[in-house]
């Protein structure tokens, strides 16, 4: 079956169809990772795009359930130079094309994913309409252009109740912007005992579950789509370590006073350079953001720079002067090194065991307890409005 992709600014491709049939709008954007297709499918934060792989040669390693980031993928369409319709993987569960069948997407094959890289790299993203249908391209390209791009991203994303991965050690709190798995792993693995909450989650609300630190995750769109998220972290620095990831990174910028803007294209691979200003180290991350810090936006704030891009030197780390806040633009649980950044988490947990060193706090159960009794003071009306929604078993 034959697909078109067709750009806002009139550029058609005519290519192979897979995956599912009909019609599907959203960003066309490209991923420059050699291997890892699995992961881009299923990381929330391409949710309402169109992804472009630059390596030609997609599918042949098949599909594994274990390595997926979230439950389901949310990309809005997958472009490929060449699609291998049989995998080859002890691993494999089953193929491309019908994972992409399972959830209703759309995948094209066989077009110049060359000169459609090169198109955006020149031009910036632009919106783009994937199609199995046979309608006219002026029918389409109307169509495209009479659509707004989305704008709750993150609300699609997020988890809608609270629930928790039992640990011995520290308590976190993971505000689920579009968490991948690997940031729920890397926790876990370090004995935290993690409590993921929805995206529209309040300051009190965060309070009551006493955390130990809080741990913003990365996720789709632009920041400024979310200032609810802006809001309660401004209101939680200084009262607990922070952490943010991708996103968590913007937001934890935009509740200091930062600003943020959007990039041509973005970064998203698995091989971009990024340079430690402390350490004088360079690591090589993966990245997948259309928005970044804007640097001369950071010298009226309280935050100071800890990480670049080498590549066009946009700012890819924050940290607090005064807070024990920090974050990164990049994707430290994606292992591109392998383990290279890693050492992260290790600073966060560390972050936290100084902190309550430096300021000794009430058990647990006490924390609890005044909490309860804090909520209790503040009228029926604002309990009804805080209570968070427990997953069921």
């Amino acid at each position: 079956m034959q697909a078109r992709l067709l750009l806002e600014d009139g550029t058609l491709f005519t290519g192979k169809a897979f995956g599912s049939e009909g019609e599907s709008t959203g960003e066309v954007v490209f991923n420059t990772g050699i291997t890892g297709y699995q992961e881009v499918l299923s990381d929330p934060s391409y949710c309402g795009q169109i992804v472009t792989m630059t390596y030609p040669l997609i599918g042949n390693y098949g599909i594994t359930r274990d390595d997926f980031e979230s439950v389901r993928p949310f990309i809005h369409g997958f472009v490929v130079r060449r699609l291998e319709e049989v995998p080859s993987n002890w691993r494999a569960e089953y193929s491309l094309d019908s994972l992409l069948k399972e959830y209703g997407i759309i995948g094209i094959s066989e077009i110049d994913t060359r000169m459609l890289t090169r198109r955006i790299r020149h031009h910036g993203v632009m919106k783009g309409l994937l199609t199995t249908s046979n309608k006219p391209v002026a029918e389409l390209l109307e169509q495209l252009k009479s659509k707004p791009l989305m704008t709750d991203q993150v609300s699609r994303v997020s988890t809608k109740s609270v629930f928790s991965v039992p640990g011995t050690k520290e308590r976190i709190v993971l505000v689920d912007f579009g968490s991948k798995s690997g940031i729920l792993h890397d926790l876990t693995k370090r004995g935290c005992n993690v409590v993921v909450v929805p995206q529209d989650t309040t300051a009190e609300q965060i309070r009551r579950l006493a955390p130990d630190g809080i741990m913003l995750s990365n996720g789709p769109g632009d920041p400024k789509d979310v200032p609810h998220a802006a809001k309660m972290i401004s209101e939680l620095l200084g009262e607990f370590p922070i952490f943010g990831i991708c996103l968590g990174h913007q937001l934890l910028a935009l509740a200091c006073g930062a600003d943020t803007e959007k990039l041509p294209f973005g970064h998203r691979g698995g091989n971009h350079p990024v340079k430690d200003l402390i350490s004088n180290r360079c690591y090589i991350t993966s990245q997948n953001h259309g928005y970044t810090v804007k640097e001369d936006s950071i010298a009226n704030t309280e935050l100071e720079v800890t990480h670049i891009n080498n590549n066009d030197k946009t700012v890819e780390g924050l940290r607090h002067k005064k807070y024990p806040a920090f974050s990164v633009q990049y994707h430290p649980e994606a292992a591109p090194g392998p383990f290279d950044s890693s050492y992260l988490f290790d600073d966060f947990i560390e972050s936290i065991r100084k902190f309550k060193q430096d300021n000794p706090q009430l058990p647990k159960q006490a924390q609890l307890s005044a909490a309860s009794k804090l909520a209790g003071q503040t009228g029926a009306a604002d309990a009804s409005k805080g209570e968070l929604h427990y997953a069921k078993k």
